[in-house]
């Protein structure tokens, strides 16, 4: 099992940045890749970014240009490095990482944490 802690949010105006981290921990080696979801207040969850074990990186286009995921292999986190915010952007945003297991592959979820983007 993986098992996933997120930090860094809070409250930032527009056009602010923050940097999100997120750290793994458990069956790492299980690890296939990892990404940033958000969800809005009534809105469904939405993909941010994803980042492969190879470092390919993909990020939505409502983020592209603004937001950067990488990692850091020693420390086993993920960052989000959110620049030029907007109030769209606000949101509780959760890390997610896809690892192998017996069968097929297994999802893991951190408890997220709250961006608010408000002047």
């Amino acid at each position: 099992q993986v098992q996933l802690v997120e930090s860094g949010g809070g409250l930032v105006q527009p056009g602010g940045s923050l940097r999100l981290s997120c750290a793994a921990s458990g069956s790492i080696f299980s690890i296939l890749g990892m990404g940033w979801y958000r969800q809005a207040p009534g809105k469904q969850r939405e993909l941010v970014a994803t980042i492969s074990n190879g470092g390919t990186t993909y990020s939505a286009d409502s983020v592209k240009g603004r937001f950067a995921i990488s990692r850091d292999n020693a420390k086993n986190t993920v960052y989000l490095q959110m620049n030029s915010l907007k109030p769209e952007d606000t949101a509780v945003y959760y890390c997610n990482a896809i690892s192998k297991a017996a069968v097929g592959v297994r999802e893991a979820w951190g408890m997220g944490t709250q961006v608010t983007v408000s002047s």
